[in-house]
């Protein structure tokens, strides 16, 4: 099995709808972990503003997010500043991603890096 990146792009601040994506991205990668997958987690644009909400143990997404933690890659560092979660992302311990190098910003994660070497990218 190849490696699989999960993005999640939902806004909490969006709802339900937005939980759903979230819920079913992070059951995703743990899915496929349970498979023996190779999967990483990523969150990019408004969803940057999740971990600081998701590590709340009374979240309930929180029991989820402990089973795939060790797969998260960390958030986009662009995205997090654009959106206001940079401190927040980085209170909770998630890295800073900036291997794409777009100009004007402070790096994003990057899609090319990984399609490049073959990586399933889904996003939600």
């Amino acid at each position: 099995m190849n490696k699989t990146a999960i993005f999640i792009f939902s806004d909490p601040k969006n709802g339900e709808e937005a939980l759903g994506r979230a819920f079913n991205g992070l059951a995703a990668a743990y899915d496929i972990k349970q498979s023996g997958g190779d999967v990483s987690i990523t969150f990019q644009g408004t969803g940057t503003r999740w971990p600081a909400i998701i590590t709340e143990t009374d979240h309930p997404l929180n029991g989820l997010y402990n089973l795939v933690k060790g797969n998260i890659e960390g958030v986009s560092c662009g995205c997090a500043d654009v959106f206001g979660a940079a401190e927040s992302a980085k209170a909770c311990g998630m890295s800073a991603i900036s291997e794409n190098s777009v100009p004007g910003t402070t790096g994003l994660a990057s899609f090319g890096k990984l399609l490049k070497f073959g990586t399933t990218v889904l996003t939600f």
